[in-house]
């Protein structure tokens, strides 16, 4: 499957599990999509620890280092699984995990070449040192009560932006 199939896949089923897919063709129109989708009483948090976000131009009025606080997220995936629109963060690099968890927006920043086909094909790429956590991320929250009446955004983020470039 060429680059291209494999990205489209991804795009699709993201679209599937109600997160929206946002494509770019190259990094040069990150900062204005950015900047689209958070709006003026957002608090912001990035981790800063990538190069593609340390690139980021947030306003400082916006920004929080205090993730807990934010209503938005901004922040580069480490890698995403085409089959099922999920993205994937792992405990390597010092960003925490659960930053794009908690708050109500997570806009997920994802280079091409880190989308796999399959499940099977990411685990195959860790090699011999896979990091100790893993986690993996599909679509906005969502829950469920007794009565099979869905809720989205209790237990994580109500909204999912995916930027892929």
């Amino acid at each position: 499957m060429t680059r291209e199939e494999i990205v489209n896949i991804f795009v699709e089923n993201v679209t599937k599990v109600a997160a929206e897919p946002i494509r770019m063709s190259d990094g040069g129109e990150l900062n204005g999509i950015v900047a689209r989708l958070v709006t003026e009483t957002d608090r912001v948090f990035c981790p800063s620890v990538t190069e593609t976000e340390k690139a980021l131009e947030l306003p400082p009025d916006k920004r929080t280092s205090d993730y807990v606080s934010a209503s938005v997220c901004v922040e580069e995936a480490f890698a995403a699984i085409a089959e099922t629109g999920s993205l994937v963060y792992v405990s390597r690099g010092g960003k925490p995990l659960q930053a794009g968890l908690l708050c109500a927006h997570h806009v997920a920043i994802l280079p091409s070449e880190s989308i796999h086909e399959s499940l099977d094909d990411f685990f195959s790429s860790l090699g011999d040192t896979p990091p100790t956590n893993v986690t993996l991320e599909t679509g906005p929250s969502r829950t469920a009560d007794i009565e099979l009446t869905l809720t989205i955004g209790v237990h994580g983020p109500g909204k999912l932006s995916v930027i892929v470039f």
